[in-house]
């Protein structure tokens, strides 16, 4: 007799998923609105960004501090610049002015003659119409006389050559111009030569005597 045959068991078939990505719906024929993602697929979009956004933040730091550094870089530069500038002006004007002084040293003595010639008045003419150009033109190039009676005794511009005492003074005073003194700017080129008078106490009147 014949065993009755079983019907094998149907293998289980695999779960297909078909998605529809038409955009056209076929059986309406409008535009499917876009379907929103899913929330496995949008977090690693999220973690993308906040990567991208940390590159760039740490890209534009790196970039400002390497501004900050040329912009002082540059600083520096122009204020070592500016002060190479005003060095090179300050000694370029000293050799000028040291220049002068030593020309207008040369001409003291044609000046000191020409001031005892008009203290004697015999500065007139043709000839004081010279000196006073002389002096002019030396006056306007920065030499300045100095020294006068009256003024206080300053040993750093004036050589005492004389001395004296009076209680009419208060203090060492300029009594006489020997000779006149001259300076170019701050330049000391010739101190003066001058008579020095000394501040002295007035003596005690004597006691009036009895009768």
């Amino acid at each position: 007799m014949t065993e009755p045959r079983h019907a094998a068991p149907e293998e289980e078939q695999p779960h297909v998923v078909v998605n529809d990505r038409r955009r056209i719906d076929p059986e309406t024929g409008e535009v499917r609105a876009p379907a929103a993602p899913a929330e496995e697929d949008a977090a690693p979009a999220q973690d993308e960004e906040v990567v991208v956004a940390e590159v760039v933040d740490d890209a534009a730091a790196e970039l400002k501090a390497q501004l900050d550094e040329r912009t002082a870089d540059l600083q520096r530069l122009t204020a070592e610049y500016a002060n190479y500038r005003k060095r090179v002006e300050r000694d370029r004007e000293a050799v000028i002015n040291n220049a002068k002084a030593s020309v207008a040293a040369e001409l003291l003595p044609l000046l000191d003659d020409v001031e005892r010639a008009a203290a004697h008045g015999d500065l007139t003419g043709a000839f004081k119409a010279v000196a006073d150009k002389l002096v002019s033109t030396l006056q306007k190039t920065g030499l300045e006389p100095f020294a006068h009676e009256g003024e206080a005794f300053d040993p750093s511009v004036h050589e005492a050559v004389q001395h004296s005492t009076s209680p009419d003074v208060e203090g060492p005073t300029v009594t006489a111009v020997l000779r006149r003194g001259y300076r170019f700017g701050e330049k000391l080129v010739r101190p003066a030569l001058v008579a020095v008078t000394d501040h002295e106490p007035a003596s005690a009147a004597p006691p009036a005597e009895e009768s």
